[in-house]
């Protein structure tokens, strides 16, 4: 289904609990490309980095700033990922891509993610307006609660930024203050059909379990940025150049480039990759 506008209703609810789910936001079509090109492009799998949680186990992912000619690329740039953005966001700044992400959590490998919220990370990169960064979520293969699928608390974004130390490689939130949260506020398994949306605000606080299942939990995560907010911390620069945006028929109809073109983020020239928190 293409979806190019909320409505109020939706809209409503986003503010009111922090995320949306979209069911159906990309087709079959669409998710078996993308999918594939997952698997298949060699830039791709070679720039993959690992993460462990506190147990040892990984979580690969693939991360990239600029959005490009490639499939992924035509994803983050249609209509229907930026015209819900935009109307979300609420601004008539132009709307930016951070990045993207690839998360691969495979069978019986995949690691957990701790509690966090995304602007707990995107602070330390000074970010000034949370309520201007947002991500969307497209599932690419079924998520549910045996292969790890996202954990988050209902309305946990009015909470304003918790504090976030170190948990293993990943930096996770205050556990008092979710703990809190958990006691006030609805605890909701993210389960999504391969093509389902989640849209969530930089200060939803999420988490997920390790995928202990014979099925893989594969998604890609695109973050967004009002032009408008400024990050004083943050190198790279395509949080703040406006998305050139394509028609939703570009995903399946344009020929799609290669990724090897893409500027993908390597743990060994970024040290402080840790404290980032590329979650998923």
């Amino acid at each position: 289904m293409s979806t190019k506008n909320l409505t109020p209703a939706q809209v409503e609810l986003y503010n009111r609990q922090g995320y949306l789910i979209i069911k159906g936001f990309c087709s079959p079509e669409e998710i078996n490309k993308l999918y594939k090109t997952a698997l298949d492009d060699n830039a791709m799998r070679n720039n993959a980095l690992d993460l462990n949680d506190q147990t040892g186990k990984k979580t690969r992912l693939s991360l990239w700033f600029t959005p490009g000619n490639d499939v992924f690329g035509y994803l983050t740039r249609s209509e229907k990922m930026i015209n819900p953005v935009k109307q979300l966001l609420g601004d008539d700044a132009p709307v930016c891509h951070f990045h993207s992400k690839l998360m691969q959590k495979e069978p019986k490998v995949g690691g957990a993610w701790e509690w966090h919220q995304d602007y707990g990370y995107w602070y330390k990169n000074q970010f000034m307006f949370p309520d201007e960064l947002i991500s969307v979520m497209v599932a690419l293969t079924e998520a549910n609660k045996e292969n790890g699928c996202l954990q988050v608390i209902k309305g946990s974004h009015k909470l304003g930024r918790v504090n976030h130390g170190f948990a293993g490689e990943q930096v996770g939130a205050d556990m008092e203050m979710v703990n809190n949260a958990l006691k006030t506020m609805e605890l909701v398994y993210v389960e999504l059909e391969p093509g389902d949306a989640l849209i969530f605000h930089s200060n939803l606080l999420h988490r997920s379990e390790a995928n202990l299942s014979d099925h893989p939990r594969w998604s890609v995560i695109s973050c967004y940025n009002l032009q408008s907010n400024l990050a004083y911390k943050e190198t790279s620069t395509s949080y703040k150049v406006p998305v050139d945006i394509v028609p939703d028929e570009a995903i399946l109809e344009w020929e799609p480039e290669s990724l090897s073109n893409a500027d993908f983020l390597k743990k060994e020239n970024d040290p402080a990759l840790k404290e980032t928190g590329w979650e998923g």
